[in-house]
């Protein structure tokens, strides 16, 4: 029996490395662990949620796919009261602003004995800009379709790199070298947004903006 799971948590999937313990975040239904328990990718999941109706639910989904001796449930602010004995981290269908605060509450992650898989669904550029500034590297980033929808879902891991530049924010180097099918569309996508908030600044000339912008205009077409 399969459990459902959307296009966009597949995606985390293509991530975890066969055997990790994983960790994740904001499980909701749980639905994203018990796929990881039932294809062997994980060993053990520690399905956490800050909401008792969400998890109550993946309590509930683990016993009904026959996955529950395998994984651990935790009520739990982002990591505060999550185990650490994990591999890797997975945090889907948040906005960067809780992304970032979840990570600010635990320096204990920055270390290379941990991966973060994230799949953010708002302010993206400041999730990157974040890593870039506190140590994470983004190793791998895909762009792909759900529904009407892209998104984007990355690996991070701790280790030095150049700081992202202003439009690297916006479309990470990682990103560029996916191959994603949807890439180009999704660069127009970041394009015309910028183009729009920029055409609202009342300072169009020195905001970050504005940099992105002229960086992201720069990327030829036939590269892509």
């Amino acid at each position: 029996m399969k459990a459902p799971i959307s296009t966009r948590l597949l995606a985390c999937c293509d991530y975890i490395a066969p055997g990790d313990r994983v960790a994740d975040v904001g499980c909701d239904h749980g639905y994203l662990g018990i796929h990881l328990l039932l294809t062997g990718l994980a060993s053990r999941v520690i399905a956490a949620d800050i909401r008792p109706g969400p998890l109550e639910c993946a309590v509930k989904n683990g016993k009904k796919y026959g996955v529950s001796e395998r994984m651990i449930f935790c009520l739990s602010d982002g990591v505060q009261s999550v185990p650490r004995d994990f591999d890797t981290l997975v945090c889907a269908g948040m906005g960067a602003d809780v992304m970032v605060s979840i990570l600010e509450k635990a320096p204990w992650l920055r270390s290379t004995g941990y991966r973060l898989v994230l799949q953010c669904q708002s302010k993206t550029p400041t999730l990157r800009k974040y890593l870039s500034e506190t140590g994470w590297t983004i190793r791998r980033e895909n762009v792909l379709r759900d529904g009407r929808f892209l998104y984007t879902v990355m690996e991070a891991v701790w280790a030095p790199s150049p700081a992202l530049t202003s439009g690297q924010c916006y479309i990470s180097p990682a990103l560029m070298a996916s191959g994603s099918p949807v890439l180009p569309e999704y660069i127009r996508w970041v394009r015309d947004h910028l183009a729009l908030s920029v055409r609202n600044q009342p300072d169009k000339e020195g905001s970050p903006e504005a940099a992105a912008l002229e960086e992201l205009e720069h990327i030829k077409e036939e590269r892509l």
